[in-house]
């Protein structure tokens, strides 16, 4: 019997880092744009720029809120209420979305980055927070999630549309969570490896979107591979 084809979609985490081109040339592989809205990274020039690549390359945009932490890059969890995450989520997607309002674009979907993303996973009232945002924005967009997990089920309950997502530069403990970066072995820098994942994870069910990391090290090499594999497969 043949198989019909799949629809995967590839995201990477843009408008967080100080060099365009790098970020430019990230963007001719992928076909969703998760960009950072102020609170781990990013500023109104760097949305500015990143959403007009993304329209230039009929690029779908997301908001990537975090914990509002840039020392730290949003990458260590802080103590916030539900109502304060609440609140930070919503205002970061009201500064993409302004940015985005005055270029024409819109914005599809919402992304937690980083530390507020992998809490989110385990704990039920910051998912909850998140999705009160979201809901509170605009309940018919998308929110991406770790295929498999908790947070999935929080935002279905709350009547937002998801996506199971995976990561193709990231290892998986056996539980289906994200290796911690502290570990030395948490990211997959060699493109063949990230690639095979990335073609091993749109196969399994709920995998709707796969992520590349920006600042991963090579990120545009593994992504280059990583849709030349999807595609081929």
């Amino acid at each position: 019997m043949d198989l019909l084809p799949v629809t995967i979609d590839l995201n990477c985490d843009l408008g967080e880092l100080d060099d365009a081109a790098l970020e430019a040339g990230l963007m001719e592989h992928i076909t969703s744009a998760n960009i950072a809205c102020g609170g781990h990274a990013g500023d109104e020039a760097a949305m500015q720029r990143t959403v007009r690549l993304a329209l230039d390359r009929g690029v779908s945009i997301g908001a990537h809120p975090g914990y509002p932490d840039r020392a730290n890059f949003g990458r260590i969890e802080i103590a916030m209420s539900e109502d304060e995450i609440e609140r930070t989520v919503l205002w970061q997607i009201g500064r993409l979305e302004a940015v985005a309002g005055r270029l024409g674009a819109h914005i599809v979907h919402v992304k937690a980055h980083g530390a507020l993303y992998n809490v989110a996973v385990r704990n039920y009232a910051v998912a909850r927070a998140i999705g009160a945002a979201v809901r509170r924005w605009n309940p018919r967009a998308l929110v991406f999630g770790l295929a498999g997990s908790p947070m999935l089920d929080v935002w279905r309950a709350m009547g937002l549309q998801v996506r199971g997502e995976g990561f193709a530069d990231r290892r998986y403990e056996p539980d289906g969570t994200l290796r911690s970066r502290q570990l030395a072995d948490a990211l997959i820098l060699d493109p063949a490896e990230a690639a095979a994942q990335a073609v091993r994870l749109a196969r399994e069910a709920g995998m709707e979107t796969i992520c590349v990391h920006g600042d991963t090290p090579g990120a545009a090499n593994i992504l280059q591979a990583c849709r030349r594999a999807l595609q081929a497969a």
